[in-house]
């Protein structure tokens, strides 16, 4: 496979590139950041494995296929625009940099990951390159892309990360986010060198969230978005607050992403299609981490881009100054954005439409070069394949599913397109050509082509998956994912015929060709089921209830997996041909007796097991398949079964379940590297004999096929080609054109693209027109009514519908015999009520109990049941309606409310009839705001061409590149056959030669970089950009300036008034205006709260007031001042928020009125509500009278009572304080109401000076209309004008940036000449460098390599670029070459010697490398003609380039003045209008005679604070002015200063290069050349001596390791003895010890006997055990004198060993075991006593 994706089989006859891309309709809107600028006018994006540069004015595109063809991750572009980078996909990928707009491959970085990038970003000054790789390893590499190293690397997070960027404003700080996180980074330096120390953000209390965008702060926060629309400010790795909007609404619906800090404003977008602008300042001071809360805060602006808009990404236009953004819609488009948030800023612009996500469905034309998609973003386009454009787009209720094209035998016009949506429903639409329609279609069709419904049905109740025409286009299928078939018949209204259910839910539908015999159906399911219909039966027929065609025939086929029989057949097979291979191999080898011997052992060893056969547990699924014969199909299988196509038949048994059976393939056909990549769909040239599969991975493969080859035989070679996305890109639909000129592919990544199969000269030739033809509209189809469609997606389908007929007939035969019953039970129920008065009337002795009269109480609990549950049933409708009420409020309250952003609202004083009110305003809509669309300033013009100019062009292709990285070669010496060099020494003499190649390299790039700085150094002429802007300023600022009026008068271009400015006039006085108003509604606003307040203050210290004089007597009393009282205009909010008592009261009073009257509701309302507020006043005065009669009783009872003396001086006393504090009380409410009556009075005033600046405002207001109005008139001749000079400009300055480039091509020609006879001068010294000294053959090898040949051009073998040179050597046709030969030839002392061949003695590498030597002499001279060649041509093309510049300034001369007589006429119109200006008669300067003269036409209005600031300029001026002069005299002390010290300099270096030279002499004798001491390699004789004694040593050491071995064989022997004899003291000491326990316990058992029992019996039977004891004890003792023999024969074996102690104790049984001495001992060894242990293992030491 190449680098690009592409791939071919060897020794096949597909042409080399059959496909070659065309055009790119797609594009990958949901991939995050697929948007890029490179320059002002050239977006970047991804389009599958391609990346496509597609120019905005021209909508043309260039691609770049992706080098590894395993996918693009991300792509991302340096901060100059002179480079951009793309990621990619596959194992161990690249980074790749390019440079703009050469294209040119500039640097690869290796190694950043393990396999695919999922970001990549460059820092602010581009020096560093930050990349995060995907799963498995998430690895941060921050890359020195210029020297192509990893600069730093750490594994950022084990999530998935979406985006890394580097803070624009400190260079150490990075951060990366993603799927439920954020990182901060941090370069620091440590004790072991530079790292990345990360933190991640901590949530906290806040949900984590997703992090889309992010924006880093100049102090170190980080603001980034989340999943539900609110901003959050991180300060460290923690939330410092969470940033919503007023009333906790969130800053965006749906997700939102902070993406750029600017002019003081954070911008952030949505996927609500908003862009809004914050306050930087609110953001950076906001802190809600304290209370918890959220902080709240309104967008200062905001940009609505359109309806149905999700923006993911947006990138800024490069030039300078410049608002404008391009912006990705996740929807499906790219649009244009004004960023500046005025009035003159033009609406949002769709530049660009697309598909939003896969595409469903594709097909072409069987007439014409055109092509019909549809996808899951609702939408139906048309494309031209031939002009590469989009002719018509249509937007339906549900996503499109399904696509066919109908064939001509349906329609002849090939106009009609039958389409599938996701809700079952089946559109026919007709293509027309709008251009022929005389009248307007009710439709509106966006593009160059229309689309008209012809007719809707619903046939199914899922997605519709497969449509398909019968072969003669009478029948139509539709298949869907409910596992239905629905056919219809064809004609100008279709009629439905009936389904077919299938097994499975169906994938494709292929009805079999013409070259078959009967006409059939193929019906593929996705289970791997396949039906098989005959459609001879389906129009006889007959309809049914539910349109089920039960007894259609048909055969079934269910897949049975076969791959591991086959894999297993495949080892076999392989075994077998290993084992032949064997076979052969050995009796070539050797004798037939070994080969005998060897056959036995092959047999006797055993087989490995062959895999097993497995089946998988779940079904694969079915991708696509094609009938092959009659009744023979080819099936494309996925999952386990991938990698093969399977011939498959219908088994003649047709009597199982289709769901039961089980069917095998008969034959298969395997397919290379298809086990993980699957065939997902096919198509075949009209002739089939090309075969083109839609691969898995995304990719095409084209087979070239034999005529009637049905078995697919033919079917080997391949050509591949890396299309699609090889992850997601599933290549799902490939077309054929109809004259097989063209191959489209759709897949689900949403790219389309189009592959010629023709050259283009060829395709040019073929194709007569640049245009697809568009189909002419019908005959009578103006005429013709709109279709209905189905809007509603419950809407039941064809079957369903008719089924639910049938049921309605059904439910009224079942109403009417439910009402026949009633009438029977009526009857009944009379007769009984007959029967029971008839019972009524007997005597009591003979008439029935009501008892006897009930059949059974199981009826009346029945009925009780009922009965409960209808009581829940109308509580459950009382709530619905409780809340429907509910809802009902606050809608009309958001009606009648929201409109108005503050109602009236009057303010009256308290003692006086003053009063104010608010402004009316009501609230900004979206409608009511201005939307200005105007042309550019000629100064953004201006700007905008100057940048196009500034744009960056990539340095030219040097011709010598390769010639400069080559290393030159050296001669290999011939190694030594006795001594052979290890690996070691190999690899340190590799790296003698290797530290030498780099030491030319560094040279050779000191003398690059010198050579840059040389060319980096400012010519003699070379001016300031500074002092450049500042000489022009002052040339527009400086001078004989005009006024308006005069007629001279030159409008500056950026003074240039527009009538977009003016309307930004116009908006920011209506702005202002408002601002105003506002102000001032919230200062009354406030003021009504105050008195709100002080109203109720009042009535609380009233109510204190009364407290107090009910203590005084009423002698004393003051009179209380009136209250006032809130009027309704006060508070007009109240009235519509009514409390809960007045709500009950008034459902009261309704009740009560409309009982048992019947009148109009309206004015029944009206009398309730007043009558309601008649009893609120009512109530209110009730309860102040009744509080004013307990006051009046309470004080006379105080006054009944009789005081003595005592309690008459405690009265008075008490009387003096509340006096006080009733005088206190009284005061403080009269300064109160003072205080609220003067702020009123102020603030009527200023608002009195605000209606008199409104009016002026309206004046105003009105002379910038009349403005606007005369731009309007003149604009469009401007623009014109204005067109032209841009245009003029334009090419102005791209003459100039290609006369640029060409002397810059020039210069670095020149230089390249220069280096390449350095290199032939190079390759000389090279050569004599090899030959050492004093070598005989010296001047032989010399006139070899000088030696002039005849060579033939180099030529292009097929297959290949490989170049082959061809040398003649005929010397009769040179006499020069002839003579050289000879004078060699006298000068030899050998006789002649041929040049041709080595001549004996001389060392054949030596000679081989003199030849290359030559070759690459030659391949110099060669070059160096050609560069000569170029300087000559690049000499001629800059002066045509010159002589076009004049001309071309000439003509923008023209322009200009033709501009400027339009402005001039302009400003003169402008002049002419009447401006009011108020002025009072102090603002008359004008004054003749000491009077105001009448006529004022020569006055001149000037601001008073212009007029001072322009008399303080002239003082400005003049200090400036001698400033300059000073600095003028510093600049030339400094350049007379800076000329002294280059002398110096020189001297300098003089001197250090004198004292260079004479350090060598001392330590050389010589002077010799440093740079050749470094380039020189290591010694290989030293090598070699050091290679004997290496081996020797090793021989030595190999011998001392041999003896060592012996050694310690022989200690470990020793100590094994040794361990044993230890081993059997220890068993002795244990022995012992058991004897000494067991004597013990016998004693004490004896002094118990004799205590306690003195029975003779019991004295019988201790001897008894006493005397088996002893007998035990003997038994030990022969174990032990065992032992001892055992140990003293060990000894003499081992060697001594202490002798064991002789004891006289009796030995116990051990202590593990029961203490009955009957038990027998237990056996083996006693262990050695301690002491005995420690003596045993000293004499063993």
């Amino acid at each position: 496979m190449d680098p690009g994706g592409s791939s071919i089989t060897p020794d096949s006859d597909i042409p080399e590139n059959p496909l070659r891309l065309s055009h790119s309709f797609g594009y990958e809107s949901g991939r995050r950041a697929n948007l890029q600028l490179l320059d002002d006018k050239t977006l970047m994006f991804i389009a599958g494995n391609q990346l496509v540069l597609l120019d905005v004015s021209t909508k043309e595109q260039r691609y770049l296929r992706s080098c590894s063809g395993g996918g693009i991750g991300c792509i991302t572009v340096h901060p100059s625009k002179h480079y951009f980078v793309v990621a990619e996909k596959r194992n161990q990928p690249n980074i790749i940099i390019y440079k703009y707009p050469s294209l040119k491959l500039h640097r690869i970085l290796r190694g950043g990951t393990e396999q695919a990038y999922s970001c990549v970003e460059f820092n602010h000054d581009g020096s560093l390159l930050a990349s995060v790789g995907s799963a498995p390893d998430f690895m941060l590499t921050l890359w020195n892309w210029r020297q192509e190293a990893v600069t730093l690397s750490c594994k950022a997070i084990s999530q998935e990360v979406y985006r890394v960027s580097f803070s624009q404003f400190n260079p150490e700080l990075l951060a990366t986010s993603g799927s439920g996180h954020i990182k901060f980074w941090k370069m620091a330096n440590t004790f072991t060198g530079m790292k990345l120390q990360g933190l991640v953000g901590h949530f906290g209390i806040t949900p984590e969230t997703d992090i889309e965008g992010y924006v880093q702060l100049p102090d170190g926060k980080v603001v980034s978005g989340t999943d539900w629309g609110n901003l959050l400010l991180w300060d460290g790795n923690t939330i410092k607050a969470e940033i919503c909007r007023n009333k906790t609404q969130s800053c965006h619906i749906g997700t939102v992403q902070p993406f750029v800090l600017e002019e003081g404003q954070l911008l952030t977008i949505g996927s609500d299609g908003m862009v809004r602008g914050w306050d930087f300042e609110k953001i950076d001071a906001a802190d809600s981490s304290v209370n918890g809360s959220r902080f709240e805060m309104e967008p200062l602006n905001e940009l609505e881009v359109g309806n149905n808009v999700c923006l993911s990404s947006v990138v800024k236009s490069p030039q300078p100054d410049s608002s404008v953004w391009f912006a990705q819609d996740s929807c499906g488009a790219i649009w244009k954005l004004d960023l500046s948030f005025t009035h003159t800023a033009p609406d949002p612009e769709c530049l660009f439409s697309f598909h939003a996500g896969g595409i469903q469905g594709m097909d072409v034309s069987p007439k014409s070069h055109l092509m019909a998609t549809i996808a899951l973003d609702r939408s139906v386009r048309v494309f031209d394949f031939l002009s590469n454009r989009e002719l018509s787009t249509s937007r339906f209720f549900q996503a499109g599913t399904a696509l066919i094209w109908a064939p001509p035998v349906v329609n002849q016009g090939g106009g009609l397109l039958v389409t599938g949506f996701d809700d079952g429903v089946v559109r026919l639409l007709e293509l027309f050509d709008p251009q022929r329609v005389s009248a307007v279609t009710r439709r509106q069709n966006k593009g160059d082509a229309g689309l008209h419904l012809k007719q809707a049905f619903k046939p199914h109740n899922a997605p519709v998956t497969a449509v398909a025409y019968e072969r003669n286009g009478d029948i139509l299928a539709t298949g869907s994912s409910d596992c239905t078939v629905f056919f219809f018949t064809v004609g100008e209204s279709y009629s439905p015929i009936g389904f077919v259910r299938v097994p499975g839910p169906v994938q494709g539908l292929e009805w079999s060709p013409h070259s078959h015999s009967e006409n059939r159906l193929l019906i593929l399911c996705q289970n791997g089921c396949v039906v098989e219909v005959h459609s001879s039966d389906l129009k006889a027929q007959k309809p049914t209830e539910s349109f089920e065609l039960l007894e259609l025939p048909r055969r079934s086929f269910r897949f049975r997996s076969i791959k591991s029989r086959i894999k297993r057949e495949e080892e076999k097979a392989r075994r077998q041909a290993e084992k032949e291979k064997k076979k052969k191999d050995s009796l070539k080898e050797s004798k037939l007796g070994e080969a005998e011997e060897e056959e036995e052992e092959e047999e006797e060893e055993e087989e490995e097991e062959l895999p097993p056969i497995q089946m998988p547990q779940t079904p694969s699924p079915l991708y696509c398949g094609f009938y092959s014969q009659s009744g023979h199909f080819w099936l494309s299988m996925g999952g386990f079964d991938s990698g093969f196509l399977y011939h498959c038949e219908f088994s003649e048994k047709q009597d199982e379940d289709p769901e039961q059976r089980e069917d095998e393939p008969f034959d298969f056909l395997p397919i290379d590297e298809t086990d993980d990549d699957p065939i997902r769909s096919v198509t075949f040239s009209s002739n089939r004999q090309m075969l083109l599969c839609g691969m898995h991975s995304g990719s095409i493969r084209v087979y070239l096929l034999q005529p009637g080859d049905h078995s697919l035989s033919s079917m080997k070679a391949c050509r591949a080609l890396s299309v699609h996305d090889n992850h997601y890109g599933h290549l799902r639909h490939i077309r054929c054109s109809h004259d097989d000129n063209f191959v489209l592919t759709a897949g689900d990544d949403g790219n389309i693209f189009s592959f010629s199969l023709l050259p283009l000269e060829e395709l040019q030739r073929s194709l007569q027109k640049q245009r697809a033809e568009i189909p002419p509209p019908r005959v009578g189809f103006e005429k013709q009514p709109y279709a209905h469609d189905i809007e509603n997606s419950a809407t039941d389908s064809i079957a369903t519908a008719k089924q639910k007929l049938e049921k309605d007939r059904l439910q009224r035969e079942v109403e009417l015999k439910i009402t026949a019953k009633r009438r029977k039970l009526d009857e009944l129920k009379r007769k009984f009520q007959q029967v029971l008065k008839v019972n009524e009337s007997l005597p009591e002795h003979v008439r029935l109990k009501p008892e006897e009269l009930e059949l059974h109480p199981c009826f009346k609990e029945e009925a009780e049941r009922l009965k409960s549950q209808r009581i829940m049933e109308v509580r459950k409708e009382l709530s619905w309606e409780k809340e429907r009420s509910h809802i009902a409020l606050s809608k009309l309250q958001d009606w009648f409310g929201d409109p108005l952003e503050v109602s009236v609202i009057d303010v009256v004083a308290i003692r006086s009839d003053h009063r104010v009110s608010t402004y009316r305003l009501p609230k900004l809509t979206e409608s009511s705001q201005l939307r200005h669309q105007d042309t550019p300033s000629c100064s953004d013009r201006d700007e905008h061409v100057t940048s196009e100019s500034k744009k960056s062009r990539a340095e030219p292709e040097k011709v010598i590149s390769e010639i400069e990285e080559e290393e030159v070669l050296r001669p290999q010496v011939v190694r030594s056959a006795a001594i052979k060099l290890g690996d070691r020494q190999e690899e340190r003499l590799r790296k003698a030669a290797l530290k030498a190649e780099q030491a030319r390299a560094k040279k050779a790039k000191r003398m690059q970089e010198w050579a840059q700085l040389y060319a980096e150094k400012p010519g003699e002429n070379y001016e300031d950009p500074q002092d450049v802007q500042n000489i022009s300023e002052a040339r527009e600022n400086i001078g004989d300036l005009k006024l308006k009026t005069d007629k001279d008068f030159k409008v500056p271009r950026h003074l240039m008034m527009t009538s977009g400015r003016k309307r930004a006039e116009l908006k920011d006085l209506e702005e202002m205006t408002r601002d105003k108003q506002t102000e001032l509604n919230g200062r009354i606003v406030a003021l009504r709260d105050t008195k709100v307040h002080l109203v109720s203050q009042l009535n609380a210290q009233a109510k204190q007031l009364r407290k107090v004089q009910q203590r005084l007597p009423a002698r004393l009393h003051r009179p209380p001042p009136v209250l006032p009282t809130l009027l309704p205009e006060e508070t007009p909010e109240k009235r519509l928020q009514p409390n809960r008592a007045t709500l009950e009261r008034y459902r009261v009073l309704r009740e009560q009125r409309f009982k048992g009257t019947q009148e109009d509701e309206e004015e029944g309302t009206t009398r309730l509500l007043e009558q309601l507020e008649k009893e609120m006043e009512d109530n209110q005065e009730g309860e102040e009278v009744t509080s004013r009669e307990e006051e009046e009783e309470e004080e006379g009872e105080e006054e009944e009572v009789e005081l003595t003396e005592l309690e008459e001086e405690l009265r008075q006393e008490e009387e003096f304080t509340l006096l006080y504090e009733q005088d206190s009380l009284l005061e403080q409410m009269e300064t109160s109401v003072i205080q609220f009556d003067a702020e009123l009075l102020q603030l009527r005033h200023q608002k009195q000076n605000l209606d008199r600046e409104l009016a002026l405002a309206d004046l105003r207001q009105m002379t910038l209309y009349q403005e606007l109005l005369l731009l309007q008139e003149l604009e469009r001749k401007e623009g014109s004008l204005q067109e032209k000079f841009d245009a003029c400009l334009r090419e102005e300055n791209s003459i100039v940036s290609k006369l640029e480039e060409r002397k810059e091509q020039l210069q670095l020609k020149q230089r390249d000449i220069v280096k390449l006879q350095e290199r032939e001068k190079a390759l000389l010294t090279a050569l004599l460098d090899s030959l050492g000294e004093d070598n005989k053959f010296e001047k032989f090898l010399i006139k070899v390599f000088e030696k002039k040949i005849k060579r033939v051009k180099k030529k292009e073998q097929s297959g290949n670029n490989e170049e082959e040179v061809e040398s003649d050597e005929e010397s009769d046709e040179e006499d020069d070459w002839d003579d050289d030969d000879n004078d060699y030839d006298s000068d030899s002392e050998g006789g002649s010697l041929d040049d041709s061949v080595c001549p004996p003695g001389c060392d054949p590498q030596l000679f081989e490398y003199t030849l290359q030597l030559r070759e690459r002499r030659l391949n110099l001279e060669e070059m160096l003609v050609e560069e000569k060649k170029c300087v000559e041509a690049l000499k001629d093309e800059c002066d045509a380039l010159i002589k076009k510049e004049k001309m071309v300034k000439s003509s923008l001369r023209a322009v200009d003045d033709d501009l400027e007589l339009v402005n001039r006429e302009k400003q003169q119109k402008m002049n002419e209008l009447d401006v009011v200006v108020p002025l009072r008669l102090h603002q008359i300067k004008f004054v003749v005679d000491g009077s105001v003269p009448l006529d004022l036409t020569e006055a001149l209005v000037v601001d008073r604070a212009e007029l001072t600031r322009l008399k303080e300029r002239i003082k400005q001026l003049q200090v400036e002015k001698t400033q300059q002069r000073e600095l003028k005299v510093k600049a030339r002390q400094h350049h007379t200063r800076l000329r002294h010290e280059c002398k110096d300099m020189k001297a300098r270096v003089q001197e250090l290069e004198k004292e260079c030279d004479k350090l060598m002499m001392m330590k050389f004798g010589r002077l010799v050349d440093l740079e050749a001491l470094q380039i020189l390699s290591g010694n290989r004789k030293l090598e070699v001596l050091k290679q004997e004694k290496l081996s020797q040593e090793a021989a030595f050491n190999k011998e001392i390791k041999q003896w060592d071995a012996k050694v310690r064989k022989a200690y470990e022997a020793l100590m094994e003895v040794t361990r044993q004899n230890t081993e059997l003291l220890l068993r002795k000491s244990k022995l012992l010890e058991e004897t000494m326990e067991i004597e013990l316990k016998l004693e004490a058992r004896q002094k118990k006997i004799a205590v306690r029992q003195r029975q003779e019996d019991k004295r019988r039977e201790n001897l008894k055990d006493i005397v088996r004891l002893k007998s035990l004890v003997k038994k030990q003792s022969s174990q032990i004198n065992a032992v001892k023999s055992e140990i003293e024969a060990l000894s003499h074996k081992g060697g001594p060993v202490v002798p064991f102690i002789q004891t006289t104790q009796l030995l116990t049984p051990t202590p593990t075991r029961p203490s009955d001495p009957t038990l027998p001992p237990e056996p083996g060894p006693s262990r050695p006593s301690e002491h005995q242990n420690s003596r045993g293992r000293k004499g063993t030491c």
